[in-house]
Parts: C-alpha cells; structure tokens; sequence
C-alpha cells in the first residue's frame, strides 16, 4: 500500500540459501542458470525397503565451516542450515550486525517440521536403553522456533524473534512477518527464511505412505516436473535459505546494494482439506489478489510468477486454475524451481523468491526443467527448460502448504 514504509532485500542466504543445488549466490544462480538438478540417491540412511530412493540432499555440508563444532553441537542440522544461510546472507549485504542497535534487528525462521531427526534418533534411544538415556537437549534442539532463536543467540540479535510453522508455507509466511515488522517500525533489520532438514527414516516413510513423492528412482534428476502432464509427485529436500529484509531508509543511509524491493503479500487459506488443495484453486487465487492489493499493482504489471508448483497433480493444475482466476486469458509465464531444487518444504517459500530476486535482478527467468509433454488442463505460458531474458519489473511468489496455507509475495525491481 502506498504511504507505508518500503521494504528492501539487501542480501541473499548463499543464493537461495544451502540447497541441493548450490551454497553460494554464484553457484546457486549458476544452477539455475543451466538447468541443474539436485536430486539424487539418498546417502543419509538405508532406503532399500522404501518405494522412493532419492531426493534432495545438501551435499557435503560442513558446519565447522560457519561456526564452531562445540556451540554447533547445540544445534540440530534445520538448525545448522539455518545459522550457515544467515551468515552467508549477512555477508551478502555487507552488513557488520555490530554497526546497528541490536534491540533493532529481529529473525523470523520458518521450519515446517523442526528437528524430527533429532526426535526419531532419541525415540530409538527411548526404546533400546530407556527414559534415563534420552538427551536432555532433545526439546531445546528440536523445537521449529529453535533454529530462530539460536540465530539471535549467536549473533546477538535482541529485536522481534519469531517462528512461522505453516508447512510448505512457511517460509513464505516468514517473509511476510518480517514485512510487518519493519513497515510497524519494530525493527529496522529482519533476518528472514526458512529452513528443513527432513530427509530422513520416518519423514521419508510418511510421505511415501501418503503417495506424494514422485518415484523415479531410476531416473531422479527427471523425478521434478511442475506442470508436465507425467508429473508423479514432488522430490524432498532438504536445505535453507534466508533473506536481509532492510527498511529502504536504513538501506540507503549505510549505501547498501539494494536487490529487490518487497512490495507487499497476500495470505489466505482453502478451509478446504487438510493435505489436497482447493480444486478450483479458491484460496490460491484470493492470495494473490490480496497481494496484488497490498502492492497497489494491477496484474498486468506483474512479468512474472514463480510458482509453487510442486510437481503433484492436483497442486499444479490447482495453482493454474488460481492464476487463470487472477490474470485471465494472457497470464504472465511461470516456472517452479522446484523442478531443480526439489520441495524444501518449509524452507521452499524463500527459496524460490531468492530465485526470483535474483531473476529480476539479472531480467533472467527462472527455467522449469523436466517439462516434456505439456498438459491440456495447463494452459500456462511455462519457461520450459530454458532460461529466458524478459523485461520483468514485479514478480509473484507464491507458497502453499498442507493444511490449506497460501502466501504469494510481491518482489519487484528497487
């Protein structure tokens, strides 16, 4: 809305954060760049008694790298992910957290399931040796809000601390707390993203049970196909991604490079089911709307929307039907990067906006890979494989989540 204080995006978690396919804004951006896919044989855990064999594993993640083992021993591995993302941002925006007030600076993480390794690993320690033997560190580490509240610990962060949990929509969410934050003056800085280290025994177990994974074992860099008419389910990952949300004013008084502006959001939920998303794509297509709104834009003034796109079917052609009900004949294109990152659940939302910042940035589009054979019910302008150069000057980025969440963010050139 207009009058309100603007929102600025000065700094990227390791470009879209510790992903599958990339730690780095350069090998990240690279990634996308060439189409490249992080999916893979899961190498955390023996999976030969489940269905699916892959997904999306941050490789070779050494928090010694960011932080010293004995305070990273604290931490669960969300957790880590989280901590490494934020230092790596910080870094991004050239931003020393010591040249600002501390009380003025605050961290909104989301996670969409925490620490679940941690409670899966002491639930075995629960059953062999007994109550005696389970970590007194078990609640602290495994907690959602954990990962926000060690990052304020670690940095010395003392503004607002909070913790969405909204599924695959909260990071997303995330965002848009930190938005409200800084346009209501109650912090000058926001560190926002989210974060999910999910692979493992019994996460993988569940959403196999459930039938939401795609089951290409045999060819898993081709598993993530939003949109494609043989979509068979979503590839899990795991990584973390945050964001340096700035006021534009304490942007410009420290000479910061600005990347993108954040112009609003929009949230919503289908009350529809608790895991299948609205069939007519009700609740997606108000979040939009609202956002549109809360930008003061119009939709043509919208060059881009990445989607949630998640690879599933009903979810896909839900979020078509959402954006036919918002944009109408001539909807702008779209792309998923989850056709290349994979489905980082609750850190999905941030993800995907740092790949759009990143589009505007470069007036690159996004590809969605794996799109082979187009889908009737799909009619969408899809980025298909490739990058494409576009005059983009706003973006939407949208994030659902079970439970009937949505959030769609406005990003836009400053």
């Amino acid at each position: 809305m207009p009058n309100q204080r603007r929102i600025a995006v000065t700094g990227i978690g390791p470009g879209g954060g510790v992903t599958p396919i990339g730690t780095g804004v350069t090998e990240f951006w690279e990634s996308i760049l060439a189409g490249r896919s992080g999916a893979g044989p899961i190498t955390k855990f023996d999976t030969s008694k489940y269905p699916v064999h892959f997904g999306g594993e941050v490789a070779d993640f050494d928090i010694s790298e960011y932080l010293h083992p004995r305070r990273a021993r604290r931490m669960g591995r969300f957790t880590q992910l989280a901590y490494a993302a934020t230092k790596l941002a910080l870094d991004d925006a050239k931003l020393d957290p010591q040249d600002f007030d501390p009380a003025r600076i605050g961290v909104v993480i989301g996670s969409g399931i925490g620490g679940i390794a941690l409670t899966e690993e002491e639930h075995t320690v629960l059953g062999e040796k007994g109550p005696r033997f389970v970590s007194p560190e078990l609640i602290a580490k495994m907690i959602p809000n954990a990962a926000a509240g060690a990052v304020a610990i670690e940095f010395g962060f003392q503004g607002p601390n909070d913790c969405t949990v909204t599924a695959c929509a909260s990071s997303g969410h995330a965002i848009a707390r930190a938005v409200d934050l800084l346009r209501s003056g109650a912090a000058d800085i926001i560190i926002t993203g989210g974060t999910e280290a999910s692979i493992t025994p019994l996460s993988l177990a569940a959403f196999c049970t459930a039938r939401a994974l795609s089951k290409r074992n045999d060819d898993p860099q081709h598993a993530s196909r939003p949109f494609d008419a043989d979509r068979d389910g979503f590839v899990m990952s795991e990584g973390a991604t945050v964001l340096v949300l700035e006021a534009m004013d304490v942007a410009d008084n420290r000479g910061a490079d600005v990347l993108a502006e954040v112009m609003g959001y929009g949230l919503s939920a289908d009350a529809h089911h608790i895991v299948m998303p609205h069939p007519e794509g009700e609740g997606a297509a108000s979040c939009m709307d609202q956002a549109l709104k809360d930008s003061d834009l119009a939709p043509q003034d919208i060059g881009y929307i990445s989607a949630h796109g998640t690879s599933t079917n009903l979810g896909d052609l839900a979020e078509t039907k959402a954006i036919r009900k918002v944009f109408g004949d001539s909807p702008p294109p779209v792309s998923s990067t989850k056709s290349m990152t994979g489905h980082l659940l609750g850190a999905a939302g941030t993800t995907a906006a740092a790949a759009t910042i990143l589009g505007l940035r470069h007036q690159i589009l996004p590809p969605n890979i794996n799109y082979e054979t187009p889908d009737p019910a799909i009619d969408l302008d899809i980025v298909a494989n490739q990058p494409r150069e576009a005059k983009v000057n706003a973006a939407i980025s949208n994030a659902f989540g079970f439970g009937g969440h949505n959030v769609s963010v406005v990003l836009a050139k400053p």
